[in-house]
């Protein structure tokens, strides 16, 4: 008989299984809580009986997410290769802050939006993780660090909002109080510009930050590094950021990453004030990270601080992201790509 892995159920699901088991209501948050200590050993499990756990024992597993790599940087950021049971592999970064250890986590194996700058999308989407493998991803961080994320961004591989309802799921579960008990504003979703999902995520009263890949100031240029955007045009991408920020009252991050003599032009600058004059939001300026088989060049620093300056001269709030991990090649992707090829 095939066990049942219980750290694939909701709470709902989890009470179902201990009442048909004859246990009552309440061992299923006994289970749930000691799931979200990162416990998956049944006889370690303190309060339930010993009677309860030899059953379990026969019927179900609490599966743990194996760390198949892992990279540290001597800036304290961590990078993980996280193997899957299917041996699919996908990777996660820990990164400390003052404020405290931020979980970046995929959403994805693999993604399909072929973004032109971007080393996850080299190789296509395999398929969508289930919510409890994101989950899982930041169980095996807390687990390896001996300490609690205090933030989590999804900015890992894959497309966020092309797996909306597990992503639904697990930003739930990163905020309930049986299990991370992280406040949604300490939750970060990226996406590419999927505008029906904004527009439904603004619905859902989840209210996480979103930061958006924006990466250019018109259509012409993000036509040629952003395959979505013949899809939804940044005229449509900006509505449903206005409804984002109208239903959830968040600011909305756009995140744009600085390639020379692409994007990180003066007159590409001035263009992007325009482009975001009146919207609460803050850019995210990233200077590109090389990627194999990329042509695309890093601005140089005197480029992007001026492309700074020009945002903050026009009222738009702007930073220069501080980079970790450099020495570890933490750009999302790149890690997962050479080690397929290996």
């Amino acid at each position: 008989m095939n066990k049942i892995n219980l750290k694939s159920y909701t709470l709902e699901e989890l009470e179902n299984f201990v009442h048909q088991m004859g246990q009552p209501s309440y061992r299923a948050k006994q289970i749930y809580k000691w799931i979200y200590r990162g416990q998956t050993d049944f006889e370690k499990m303190t309060d339930l009986p010993k009677s309860f756990i030899k059953e379990l024992e026969d019927v179900a597993f609490i599966s743990s997410l194996k760390i198949y790599k892992k990279y540290a940087s001597d800036d304290g950021t961590i990078k993980y290769v996280f193997a899957l049971d299917d041996k699919n592999i996908i990777e996660g970064v820990k990164m400390k802050y003052s404020f405290g250890t931020t979980a970046c986590i995929s959403s994805q194996v693999g993604c399909a939006m072929g973004c032109a700058f971007c080393a996850s999308t080299q190789d296509g989407l395999v398929r969508n993780l289930a919510w409890w493998e994101m989950a899982d991803e930041v169980l095996a961080m807390e687990k390896d660090l001996q300490e609690k994320v205090s933030r989590v961004v999804v900015m890992g591989s894959g497309e966020p909002l092309l797996n909306y309802k597990e992503l639904i799921k697990f930003l739930r579960i990163l905020n309930s109080p049986l299990a991370f008990n992280i406040s949604y504003r300490r939750i970060t979703v990226s996406t590419c510009g999927i505008v029906p999902y904004i527009i439904s995520l603004a619905d859902e009263n989840i209210p996480v930050t979103l930061a958006i890949s924006l990466h250019a100031p018109n259509d012409a240029i993000r036509n040629s590094l952003m395959p979505i955007n013949k899809t939804y045009p940044i005229s449509q991408l900006l509505d449903a950021a206005r409804y984002y920020i109208m239903k959830t009252k968040r600011r909305i991050t756009f995140e744009y990453i600085l390639i020379l003599d692409v994007n990180d032009t003066k007159e590409c600058a001035y263009e992007l004030c325009t482009l975001l004059k009146g919207l609460l939001c803050h850019v995210n300026l990233i200077p590109f990270n090389p990627v194999e088989g990329k042509e695309f060049k890093r601005s140089d620093d005197a480029k992007v601080r001026e492309f700074e300056q020009i945002l903050l001269e026009n009222n738009i709030s702007a930073t220069v992201r501080r980079e970790t991990g450099a020495d570890i090649n933490a750009a999302c992707g790149q890690l997962r790509r050479s080690l397929l090829e290996r």
